[in-house]
Protein backbone atom coordinates (compact mmCIF):
# COMPACT_ATOMS: atom_id res chain seq x y z
CA UNK A 1 0.00 0.00 0.00
CA UNK A 2 1.30 3.44 -0.93
CA UNK A 3 2.01 5.54 2.16
CA UNK A 4 -0.27 8.35 1.00
CA UNK A 5 -3.20 5.90 0.68
CA UNK A 6 -3.01 4.43 4.17
CA UNK A 7 -6.33 5.20 5.91
CA UNK A 8 -4.66 4.67 9.29
CA UNK A 9 -2.43 7.71 8.76
CA UNK A 10 -3.17 11.44 8.88
CA UNK A 11 -2.95 13.24 5.53
CA UNK A 12 -2.88 16.96 4.71
CA UNK A 13 -3.34 18.02 1.09
CA UNK A 14 -2.94 21.10 -1.07
CA UNK A 15 -5.07 21.32 -4.23
CA UNK A 16 -4.39 23.79 -7.04
CA UNK A 17 -6.85 24.34 -9.89
CA UNK A 18 -7.51 27.09 -12.39
CA UNK A 19 -10.25 28.56 -14.56
CA UNK A 20 -9.99 30.31 -17.92
CA UNK A 21 -12.91 32.37 -19.24
CA UNK A 22 -15.43 30.70 -16.96
CA UNK A 23 -17.36 30.93 -13.73
CA UNK A 24 -15.92 28.47 -11.19
CA UNK A 25 -18.59 29.10 -8.55
CA UNK A 26 -21.42 31.58 -9.04
CA UNK A 27 -23.16 33.33 -6.14
CA UNK A 28 -26.95 32.85 -6.45
CA UNK A 29 -27.51 35.85 -4.17
CA UNK A 30 -25.56 38.09 -6.53
CA UNK A 31 -26.89 37.26 -10.00
CA UNK A 32 -24.56 34.22 -10.24
CA UNK A 33 -21.54 36.52 -10.25
CA UNK A 34 -18.29 34.61 -9.50
CA UNK A 35 -17.66 34.63 -5.77
CA UNK A 36 -15.00 37.06 -4.58
CA UNK A 37 -13.62 38.48 -1.37
CA UNK A 38 -15.24 41.93 -1.26
CA UNK A 39 -12.19 43.55 0.32
CA UNK A 40 -9.32 42.00 -1.64
CA UNK A 41 -10.94 40.90 -4.90
CA UNK A 42 -9.58 37.38 -4.61
CA UNK A 43 -11.78 34.71 -6.17
CA UNK A 44 -13.50 32.15 -3.93
CA UNK A 45 -14.85 28.66 -4.52
CA UNK A 46 -16.81 27.12 -1.65
CA UNK A 47 -16.03 23.76 -0.11
CA UNK A 48 -19.56 22.72 -1.08
CA UNK A 49 -18.81 23.37 -4.77
CA UNK A 50 -15.62 21.30 -4.62
CA UNK A 51 -17.38 18.41 -2.88
CA UNK A 52 -20.19 18.61 -5.46
CA UNK A 53 -17.67 17.99 -8.23
CA UNK A 54 -16.21 15.07 -6.28
CA UNK A 55 -19.68 13.59 -5.82
CA UNK A 56 -20.47 13.99 -9.52
CA UNK A 57 -17.28 12.21 -10.57
CA UNK A 58 -16.22 9.63 -8.00
CA UNK A 59 -18.83 7.10 -9.11
CA UNK A 60 -17.45 7.26 -12.66
CA UNK A 61 -13.97 6.62 -11.30
CA UNK A 62 -15.20 3.65 -9.25
CA UNK A 63 -16.87 2.15 -12.31
CA UNK A 64 -13.73 2.64 -14.41
CA UNK A 65 -11.67 0.88 -11.72
CA UNK A 66 -14.08 -2.04 -11.60
CA UNK A 67 -14.90 -1.50 -7.91
CA UNK A 68 -18.00 -2.75 -6.13
CA UNK A 69 -20.46 0.01 -7.02
CA UNK A 70 -22.74 -0.81 -4.09
CA UNK A 71 -20.07 0.89 -1.94
CA UNK A 72 -19.86 3.94 -4.17
CA UNK A 73 -23.41 5.27 -4.24
CA UNK A 74 -23.91 9.03 -3.70
CA UNK A 75 -26.10 10.19 -0.81
CA UNK A 76 -26.40 13.89 -1.72
CA UNK A 77 -27.56 13.47 -5.32
CA UNK A 78 -29.87 15.55 -7.50
CA UNK A 79 -33.33 14.10 -7.90
CA UNK A 80 -33.22 11.93 -4.77
CA UNK A 81 -34.80 12.79 -1.41
CA UNK A 82 -32.48 12.39 1.59
CA UNK A 83 -35.25 11.21 3.90
CA UNK A 84 -36.10 8.32 1.58
CA UNK A 85 -32.53 7.07 1.70
CA UNK A 86 -32.30 7.48 5.45
CA UNK A 87 -35.54 5.58 5.96
CA UNK A 88 -34.12 2.75 3.83
CA UNK A 89 -31.44 2.19 6.48
CA UNK A 90 -34.20 1.67 9.07
CA UNK A 91 -36.01 -0.81 6.84
CA UNK A 92 -32.84 -2.78 6.05
CA UNK A 93 -31.99 -3.04 9.76
CA UNK A 94 -35.57 -3.88 10.80
CA UNK A 95 -36.12 -0.66 12.73
CA UNK A 96 -39.45 1.11 13.14
CA UNK A 97 -39.68 4.52 11.50
CA UNK A 98 -40.53 7.43 13.77
CA UNK A 99 -39.62 5.53 16.93
CA UNK A 100 -36.72 6.47 19.19
CA UNK A 101 -34.03 3.79 19.06
CA UNK A 102 -30.99 3.23 21.25
CA UNK A 103 -27.55 4.16 20.02
CA UNK A 104 -26.50 0.55 19.38
CA UNK A 105 -29.28 0.15 16.81
CA UNK A 106 -28.66 3.62 15.40
CA UNK A 107 -24.97 2.73 15.00
CA UNK A 108 -25.90 -0.25 12.84
CA UNK A 109 -28.02 1.97 10.59
CA UNK A 110 -25.22 4.56 10.39
CA UNK A 111 -22.73 1.81 9.51
CA UNK A 112 -24.99 0.61 6.70
CA UNK A 113 -25.29 4.14 5.31
CA UNK A 114 -21.52 4.78 5.48
CA UNK A 115 -20.76 1.49 3.77
CA UNK A 116 -23.22 2.24 0.96
CA UNK A 117 -22.62 5.95 0.31
CA UNK A 118 -19.06 7.02 -0.38
CA UNK A 119 -19.79 10.71 0.25
CA UNK A 120 -21.05 9.88 3.76
CA UNK A 121 -17.96 7.74 4.31
CA UNK A 122 -15.66 10.57 3.26
CA UNK A 123 -17.49 13.80 4.16
CA UNK A 124 -20.03 12.74 6.78
CA UNK A 125 -23.70 13.77 6.90
CA UNK A 126 -26.52 15.00 9.12
CA UNK A 127 -28.92 12.05 9.43
CA UNK A 128 -31.45 13.17 12.04
CA UNK A 129 -34.25 14.35 9.75
CA UNK A 130 -37.84 13.26 9.20
CA UNK A 131 -38.60 9.88 10.75
CA UNK A 132 -34.94 9.05 11.48
CA UNK A 133 -34.26 11.51 14.32
CA UNK A 134 -32.28 8.94 16.32
CA UNK A 135 -29.56 8.58 13.68
CA UNK A 136 -27.79 11.78 14.70
CA UNK A 137 -24.88 12.62 12.43
CA UNK A 138 -21.68 11.16 11.01
CA UNK A 139 -18.61 13.36 11.18
CA UNK A 140 -16.61 12.75 8.04
CA UNK A 141 -12.83 12.25 8.04
CA UNK A 142 -12.21 14.57 5.06
CA UNK A 143 -12.56 18.31 5.56
CA UNK A 144 -12.35 20.53 2.47
CA UNK A 145 -11.53 24.20 2.88
CA UNK A 146 -12.66 27.17 0.79
CA UNK A 147 -10.54 27.71 -2.30
CA UNK A 148 -9.07 31.17 -2.83
CA UNK A 149 -7.37 32.56 -5.93
CA UNK A 150 -3.70 33.46 -5.57
CA UNK A 151 -4.28 36.88 -7.10
CA UNK A 152 -7.35 39.13 -7.35
CA UNK A 153 -9.74 38.31 -10.19
CA UNK A 154 -11.93 40.69 -12.16
CA UNK A 155 -15.29 39.09 -13.05
CA UNK A 156 -16.70 40.20 -16.40
CA UNK A 157 -20.42 40.34 -17.25
CA UNK A 158 -21.07 39.45 -20.90
CA UNK A 159 -24.35 40.31 -22.63
CA UNK A 160 -25.59 37.44 -24.78
CA UNK A 161 -28.53 37.08 -27.17
CA UNK A 162 -30.83 34.25 -28.16
CA UNK A 163 -32.76 34.03 -31.43
CA UNK A 164 -35.59 31.95 -29.96
CA UNK A 165 -38.26 33.73 -27.92
CA UNK A 166 -39.65 32.33 -24.69
CA UNK A 167 -43.35 32.77 -25.51
CA UNK A 168 -45.55 32.95 -28.62
CA UNK A 169 -46.72 36.35 -27.39
CA UNK A 170 -43.17 37.68 -27.74
CA UNK A 171 -43.07 36.47 -31.33
CA UNK A 172 -46.46 38.03 -32.06
CA UNK A 173 -45.14 41.36 -30.78
CA UNK A 174 -42.35 41.16 -33.35
CA UNK A 175 -39.46 40.43 -30.97
CA UNK A 176 -36.58 38.68 -32.71
CA UNK A 177 -34.03 38.13 -29.97
CA UNK A 178 -33.85 37.88 -26.21
CA UNK A 179 -31.05 39.23 -24.07
CA UNK A 180 -29.23 37.46 -21.30
CA UNK A 181 -26.00 37.64 -19.34
CA UNK A 182 -23.03 35.46 -18.55
CA UNK A 183 -20.33 35.99 -15.92
CA UNK A 184 -16.74 34.83 -16.40
CA UNK A 185 -13.34 35.17 -14.79
CA UNK A 186 -10.62 35.77 -17.44
CA UNK A 187 -8.17 33.67 -15.44
CA UNK A 188 -7.69 32.54 -11.87
CA UNK A 189 -5.44 30.03 -10.12
CA UNK A 190 -7.10 28.75 -6.94
CA UNK A 191 -5.74 26.94 -3.90
CA UNK A 192 -7.62 24.79 -1.39
CA UNK A 193 -6.46 22.76 1.59
CA UNK A 194 -7.90 19.35 2.43
CA UNK A 195 -7.37 17.29 5.59
CA UNK A 196 -7.96 13.63 6.37
CA UNK A 197 -8.45 12.42 9.96
CA UNK A 198 -7.51 8.75 10.43
CA UNK A 199 -9.57 8.21 13.63
CA UNK A 200 -12.71 9.46 11.90
CA UNK A 201 -11.84 7.44 8.81
CA UNK A 202 -11.72 4.35 11.01
CA UNK A 203 -15.19 5.19 12.32
CA UNK A 204 -16.73 5.49 8.85
CA UNK A 205 -14.82 2.56 7.31
CA UNK A 206 -12.59 4.41 4.83
CA UNK A 207 -10.31 2.06 2.89
CA UNK A 208 -7.12 2.55 0.88
CA UNK A 209 -9.24 2.13 -2.26
CA UNK A 210 -11.45 5.01 -1.09
CA UNK A 211 -8.47 7.33 -0.65
CA UNK A 212 -6.99 6.28 -3.98
CA UNK A 213 -10.31 6.98 -5.68
CA UNK A 214 -10.65 10.33 -3.92
CA UNK A 215 -7.21 11.50 -5.09
CA UNK A 216 -7.89 10.26 -8.62
CA UNK A 217 -11.18 12.16 -8.60
CA UNK A 218 -9.53 15.40 -7.47
CA UNK A 219 -7.09 15.14 -10.38
CA UNK A 220 -9.70 14.36 -13.05
CA UNK A 221 -12.98 15.83 -11.79
CA UNK A 222 -12.97 18.90 -14.05
CA UNK A 223 -12.53 16.72 -17.14
CA UNK A 224 -15.85 15.02 -16.37
CA UNK A 225 -17.78 18.07 -15.18
CA UNK A 226 -17.39 20.43 -18.10
CA UNK A 227 -19.89 23.11 -19.01
CA UNK A 228 -19.86 26.27 -21.11
CA UNK A 229 -20.59 28.27 -17.96
CA UNK A 230 -17.46 27.08 -16.14
CA UNK A 231 -15.16 27.60 -19.12
CA UNK A 232 -11.88 25.70 -19.00
CA UNK A 233 -11.08 24.34 -15.55
CA UNK A 234 -8.25 21.98 -14.67
CA UNK A 235 -6.48 20.55 -11.64
CA UNK A 236 -2.93 21.89 -11.71
CA UNK A 237 -1.43 20.41 -8.56
CA UNK A 238 -2.21 17.93 -5.79
CA UNK A 239 0.28 17.44 -2.97
CA UNK A 240 -0.23 15.05 -0.05
CA UNK A 241 1.70 15.28 3.21
CA UNK A 242 1.36 11.94 5.02
CA UNK A 243 2.20 11.47 8.70
CA UNK A 244 3.52 8.21 10.11
CA UNK A 245 0.65 7.92 12.60
CA UNK A 246 -3.02 8.75 12.98
CA UNK A 247 -2.55 11.83 15.17
CA UNK A 248 0.07 13.61 13.07
CA UNK A 249 3.62 14.67 13.82
CA UNK A 250 3.59 18.27 12.54
CA UNK A 251 0.99 21.08 12.34
CA UNK A 252 -0.87 21.02 9.04
CA UNK A 253 -0.31 24.71 8.32
CA UNK A 254 3.48 24.33 8.48
CA UNK A 255 3.31 21.62 5.84
CA UNK A 256 0.86 23.30 3.46
CA UNK A 257 2.98 26.46 3.61
CA UNK A 258 5.69 24.52 1.75
CA UNK A 259 3.58 24.67 -1.42
CA UNK A 260 3.71 28.18 -2.86
CA UNK A 261 3.02 29.81 -6.21
CA UNK A 262 4.52 33.02 -7.49
CA UNK A 263 3.60 35.08 -10.51
CA UNK A 264 6.43 35.27 -13.04
CA UNK A 265 4.72 37.37 -15.71
CA UNK A 266 4.79 41.16 -15.82
CA UNK A 267 1.11 41.71 -16.52
CA UNK A 268 -2.08 40.23 -15.19
CA UNK A 269 -2.03 36.41 -15.10
CA UNK A 270 -3.92 34.85 -18.00
CA UNK A 271 -2.61 31.26 -17.96
CA UNK A 272 -1.00 28.70 -15.69
CA UNK A 273 2.29 29.49 -17.40
CA UNK A 274 2.26 32.88 -15.70
CA UNK A 275 3.00 31.12 -12.38
CA UNK A 276 5.82 29.04 -10.98
CA UNK A 277 4.94 26.46 -8.34
CA UNK A 278 7.58 26.01 -5.63
CA UNK A 279 7.63 22.85 -3.53
CA UNK A 280 9.87 22.95 -0.47
CA UNK A 281 10.50 19.30 0.30
CA UNK A 282 13.86 19.84 1.98
CA UNK A 283 14.17 19.08 5.69
CA UNK A 284 10.66 17.71 6.06
CA UNK A 285 9.78 16.82 9.65
CA UNK A 286 10.72 13.31 10.66
CA UNK A 287 8.06 10.75 9.74
CA UNK A 288 6.32 13.02 7.22
CA UNK A 289 6.35 12.06 3.55
CA UNK A 290 5.34 14.25 0.60
CA UNK A 291 3.62 12.67 -2.41
CA UNK A 292 3.27 14.75 -5.55
CA UNK A 293 0.12 13.23 -6.97
CA UNK A 294 0.10 15.94 -9.64
CA UNK A 295 2.57 18.77 -10.14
Amino acid sequence: MAFNLDPEKKHDMVLLFDVTDGNPNGDPDNGNRPRTDDETGHGLVTDVAIKRKVRDTIGLAAEAEGLDLTRYQIFVEAGHALNTRLEESYLVKGLELGKKIDDAKAAKAREWLANRYVDIRLFGAVLSTGKTQSLGQIRGPIQVGMARSLDPVLPVDHAITRVTQTTQADIDKGERTEMGGKWTVPYGLYRAEIHYSAPRGRQTGVSAADLDLFLCTLVNMFDHDRSATRGEMATRGLYVFSHHNAFGVAPAHTLSARITARKISAGEPRSFGDYKIDVDDADLPDDVALTRVLG
